[in-house]
């Protein structure tokens, strides 16, 4: 992870300069003879971002106290945590989930009148996906 954050920093530097580079090159054009905006707010913002990700990624990685199972070379899968959580591979219900807030989004663009079947569906589906496990085959 060390080495990420290190390529970030590189990254940040790059967009930097480019970013100096272009205001300089823009002002020597004849052509134009003036700072281009758009396009210096875009690599100056470029060069903000990824910065702001390598300072999160430094803090993290110094706060996780060392390197982690999953980042050295030598290391293997089953060496980190065993269990990440408990996840059904033959549900359908999130399929559902995702249709009806994808029915939402477009009652937002192309009427309201959507939003409520998109609304009622998102309720059973996510209805459906809480007590899978208690109805049918699966219940336990």
């Amino acid at each position: 992870m060390k080495t990420n954050v290190n390529i970030l920093w590189v990254l940040t530097a790059f967009f930097g300069i480019v970013t100096v580079a272009y205001v300089v090159w823009s002002l020597l054009d004849p052509a134009h003879g003036t700072v281009e905006w758009a396009g210096t707010f875009m690599l100056g913002l470029s060069a903000l971002l990824v910065a702001f990700i390598a300072f999160y990624l430094d803090k993290v990685h110094g706060a996780q106290a060392g390197e982690l199972p999953e980042d050295r070379l030598d290391g293997n899968i089953d060496d980190g945590d065993p269990e990440m959580g408990f996840f059904s591979p033959w549900s359908w219900w999130p399929i559902f989930l995702a249709a009806s807030a994808a029915l939402l989004f477009l009652g937002l663009a192309v009427g309201i009148w959507i939003c409520f079947i998109g609304l009622g569906l998102g309720l059973v589906a996510l209805t459906g996906w809480v007590y899978e496990y208690y109805r049918g085959l699966f219940a336990r």
